[in-house]
């Protein structure tokens, strides 16, 4: 599955079978999260992966006692020491660097997981101090997100999503686009119009260019 089709079809999957997932699979998906990009590269984030059931429970417990998380095989728990972050780049560091950092770390997780034939669900309610004390996470880390993984017992519906025109601003904010044909796909001669610009700018700064060139912005 192409990048943009595991982004589309992933969902929140929070029923499971009761099949065991491997190391090497809970390998990848960690791989994945700390493949993510971080402020300076400082790369705060930490994981806990969960797979005694007893933990798992007390994980469960401590998320508002959803207790359906306690059926997931593994949860894997991405943590912030936002201690280097904080160094660095100050209080802005602390509170939102490490934040972003981490949450672009627990979507690759999920999207890996998706790719891998997983389910799995990204989980932010929980009580802190009982989760911290569940897993023994010391005070100046942090919970960011509680994740079970497991192969999905469910499929859950496509969810509504809202059309991008009424999300794209144009330049400044609350502008829009003058024509929306350019970013709802259907594009026709206003795309065509703007290839013909492209090609002038590049042509510009390159000379005539080449057949490669040519071709690329032929007319079809």
């Amino acid at each position: 599955m192409d990048i943009l089709g595991v982004i589309k079809n992933r969902r929140s999957v929070r029923k499971f079978l009761d099949v065991p997932v491997s190391w090497d699979l809970i390998g990848l998906i960690m791989e994945a999260g700390k493949a993510a990009p971080s402020a300076g590269n400082l790369q705060p984030w930490k994981f806990i992966a969960c797979t005694d059931e007893s933990v798992i429970k007390q994980v469960a417990t401590a998320c508002l006692q959803q207790n359906w998380i306690a059926t997931a095989p593994v949860v894997i728990v991405v943590v912030c020491d936002a201690t280097t972050t904080k160094q660095h780049y100050g209080v802005r560091g602390e509170k939102l660097y490490s934040i972003q950092g981490c949450a672009a770390c627990i979507e690759n997780m999920l999207l890996v997981a998706h790719s891998l034939g997983l389910g799995a669900c990204w989980v932010g309610a929980f009580e802190e101090i009982m989760l911290r004390n569940a897993l023994g996470i010391p005070e100046e880390v942090r919970p960011q997100a509680v994740i079970p993984i497991g192969y999905p017992d469910e499929k859950p519906p496509e969810p509504v999503e809202f059309p991008l025109e009424n999300l794209v601003y144009h330049n400044k904010f609350g502008a829009g686009f003058r024509d929306l044909n350019v970013i709802t796909k259907q594009y026709g001669d206003v795309w065509r119009d703007w290839a013909k610009k492209g090609r002038k700018a590049v042509q510009k700064k390159f000379g005539k260019g080449t057949k490669k060139l040519k071709k690329l912005f032929k007319r079809k």
